[in-house]
């Protein structure tokens, strides 16, 4: 009589187990969107990202690297970066990657790290304003200026202007800005621009990010003509230390319940740099400038973002409050 083997109780139950977290990771997957896989190579480029030491950054600072690119991270900490630098060469032998301090909450290191730009790199052909703080508690720049305000917005316009001749003389280039969808709730409250009379952190965080796609569509007009195009991105709901201020991120309650869920639908970094990373190298956008992408598409802004007269206004208090007029 032939027995029929049976297999172990214990070997079913990690078959079952494997095949669930498989299932969820291509579930995971499905839900982050799909990689950029254009054939684009950028040997005798250069790229500068800003925030390059973790999460989308420096996703996209890997990418570029293994695109041969020279890759300039821009960060406030420059030990973080260095660390960054070390995985990032040793993965893609790629050596032409430099750490430069640029803090983006200091207009001096600001001017500082394009001067070095201006004086010791030759071209500059893709530039990624990626750096940014998000609801953080109540607190201000080296100049004064609401931090979310002055980081996401006010440095990145200043850095985006002091290196733009350098993009022109290097042109066909591009500026990509990382907004985000918050930027449907903002608005842009002229009349306490700084919150000054009034913080809520959200508030403040949504008006930073109007003020990317604002900046993001007036550049795009100026530029009209001169090669270089002005283009911003969504990311997508994105697993990085950017939320680190949340509440969510500082409850033991929400570390056992909420965030075991929160990460089957939360983008990785690598997910979320695929937007920049087309938008940064597609060449269907080799032309197109003033434009807003979430997962590689170009997405509708919000009635807000499109007040082009608020833009103007928006440029304008900027270059006051940047010293640049």
């Amino acid at each position: 009589m032939r027995l029929k083997w049976r297999p172990p109780r214990s070997f079913v139950v990690m078959s079952a187990i494997g095949s669930f977290v498989g299932g969820v990771v291509i579930f995971k997957d499905i839900l982050g969107g799909g990689n950029y896989n254009g054939p684009e190579e950028l040997e005798g480029k250069t790229v500068i990202i800003t925030g390059a030491n973790t999460g989308i950054g420096r996703e996209t600072a890997h990418e570029m690297a293994r695109r041969k690119a020279r890759v300039i991270m821009a960060c406030r900490d420059l030990e973080k970066c260095k660390e960054a630098r070390k995985d990032i060469v040793l993965d893609t032998k790629n050596k032409k990657v430099a750490c430069w301090v640029c803090d983006l909450a200091s207009q001096e290191s600001i001017r500082n790290f394009a001067k070095r730009n201006i004086t010791e790199e030759s071209r500059l052909d893709i530039l990624v304003n990626n750096a940014g703080v998000m609801r953080c508690e109540q607190s201000v720049t080296k100049e004064g200026i609401e931090l979310q305000l002055g980081t996401n917005h006010m440095g990145h316009f200043l850095l985006t202007n002091l290196l733009l001749n350098k993009l022109k003389e290097s042109a066909p280039s591009r500026i990509i800005n990382v907004s985000s969808v918050a930027h449907t709730r903002g608005k842009i409250n002229f009349e306490d621009l700084n919150s000054a009379n009034n913080y809520d952190a959200a508030d403040a965080y949504a008006q930073s990010k109007l003020a990317n796609i604002l900046f993001t569509l007036e550049l795009a007009q100026r530029l009209k003509g001169t090669g270089v195009t002005s283009n911003a991105v969504h990311p997508g709901i994105v697993n990085t230390d950017l939320s680190r201020h949340m509440s969510i991120a500082k409850s033991w309650i929400a570390a056992v319940f909420a965030r075991p869920i929160l990460w089957l639908f939360l983008k990785t970094p690598r997910q979320g740099a695929q937007t920049t990373i087309y938008a940064a190298l597609s060449q269907d956008l080799q032309a197109v400038s003033g434009k807003y992408y979430s997962n590689q598409e170009e997405t509708e802004l919000s009635k807000d973002a499109q007040d082009m007269a608020a833009a103007r206004r928006l440029w304008a208090i900027s270059e006051h409050w940047t010293r640049l007029s």
